[in-house]
């Protein structure tokens, strides 16, 4: 089957809070934005009861709740959005990306990858048989289900605890299984003490996970003290497991820097080692991961797009459509830098020849596309560079004006 080919100026990979607000500072830029999403705009957000530290509303925000108004913001600067999945990123010949899903072949000038991260499991025996019977991972989507029954809750940080918390609102027992000595969780102050003090909820400390047993429905937990080797049976009705989660990077391995836990490494202004791809939210290799940092990614990568599209256009409309063209990355701030620029733009009069400078003082990203270098001069001919001077030790156009 022939795919389709669509073209954007951006394409965002990941319709979570990172990738809805790169969509939204890309599209406000009024460049053409798409979203792509497999499953459920919002992400892990969304499985969130209540988002108490996100700045703008003092009582706090149920995530889905959220995530709506994100999604009704975003979309108002004309972003399409696409309910499908990635199958794959790759360079194009003419420097642009390739974002291939099964039906269409998306070409972008710029890529943001913003592909969050999916549940970590415990690995032990039984676990696969029971997921979605009796193990789950969203307390707000299946809190009702266990009205009045007993639960028992995998984890001790932030997820763990504030979800048990709000778990104990609809079930009769909240236990939780903690690898560390009484008294110790990971979680927040606030939520660890909301939580001592709440009546249904009970820890088991010093365990971990090591069977799930049952039938056609989980039945029963059996847990492992850490100290004693104590297996300990807890029966219960459901199970909720917030361990962690791995990112979802498999994709762009071998196409992007992933650190060794598997996010993708980035600078500050959100870019990776390919240029023209950006990364954002908990995708990403940082130290915490919540739904404020990931807005700050994403209005990051958005803005970092926008740029380097900009350059882009300069690399194109001022270098590569031109029949002949020396470009010299220089530095405005320097001296010397300038002295060299007057030097060559002289030469560039006599010589009938365009000089493009490009200064590189607060920006270098034309240099680097281009693979230039400070204070070299390139000749392009026809969009392609046919030779090149270092001009740092001296002003030598030998090897340019042999190509002229």
């Amino acid at each position: 089957m022939e795919k389709r080919i669509e073209e954007y100026d951006v394409v965002v990979i990941g319709g979570g809070a990172g990738g809805m607000t790169a969509a939204l500072y890309a599209g406000r830029a009024r460049l053409k934005t798409l979203l792509l999403e497999k499953s459920l705009i919002g992400g892990l957000a969304t499985y969130t009861s209540e988002i108490e530290n996100y700045p703008g509303f003092p009582e706090g925000i149920d995530g889905t709740e959220l995530m709506k108004l994100f999604d009704k913001q975003f979309r108002k600067f004309g972003v399409n959005v696409k309910l499908t999945d990635c199958k794959g990123v790759e360079r194009l010949e003419d420097g642009r990306w390739c974002v291939s899903t099964f039906r269409t072949n998306y070409y972008a000038k710029a890529v943001v990858i913003s592909t969050g991260g999916r549940n970590r499991l415990t690995g032990a025996p039984g676990e696969e048989n029971y997921l979605d019977k009796g193990i789950s991972f969203c307390a707000t989507c299946d809190a009702a289900r266990y009205t009045g029954k007993k639960v028992l809750i995998i984890g001790s940080g932030d997820a763990a605890i504030e979800e048990g918390t709000f778990l104990t609102r609809f079930c009769s027992e909240v236990w939780v299984s903690v690898v560390h000595d009484e008294g110790h969780v990971d979680a927040n102050q606030v939520a660890a003490e909301k939580a001592f003090k709440n009546e249904k909820m009970h820890f088991i400390w010093n365990t971990s996970v090591d069977s799930f047993e049952g039938d056609d429905m989980l039945k029963r937990v059996n847990l492992k003290n850490l100290k004693t080797g104590e297996i300990i049976p807890v029966d219960v009705d459901g199970c909720f497991l917030f361990i962690g989660y791995l990112p979802n990077t498999q994709l762009f391995e071998g196409l992007v820097n992933l650190d060794s836990r598997g996010y993708v490494i980035t600078n500050e202004e959100m870019e990776t080692n390919q240029p023209g791809i950006f990364a954002a939210g908990d995708v990403r290799a940082k130290v915490l991961r919540q739904v404020a940092t990931a807005v700050g990614d994403g209005a990051v990568a958005g803005s970092m797009a926008e740029r380097y599209i900009s350059d882009l256009d300069t690399i194109h409309d001022d270098i590569l459509s031109k029949d002949r063209v020396i470009v010299f990355y220089y530095n405005a701030s320097e001296d010397n830098d300038r002295a060299v620029l007057l030097k060559l733009e002289t030469y560039g009069k006599e010589h009938g020849i365009e000089i493009k400078p490009v200064d590189i003082y607060k920006s270098d990203k034309v240099m680097r596309i281009l693979s230039g270098a400070h204070l070299s001069a390139y000749l392009y001919k026809e969009g392609k560079k046919v030779a090149s001077a270092s001009l740092k030790e001296n002003f030598d156009l030998s090897s340019i004006e042999s190509a002229l």
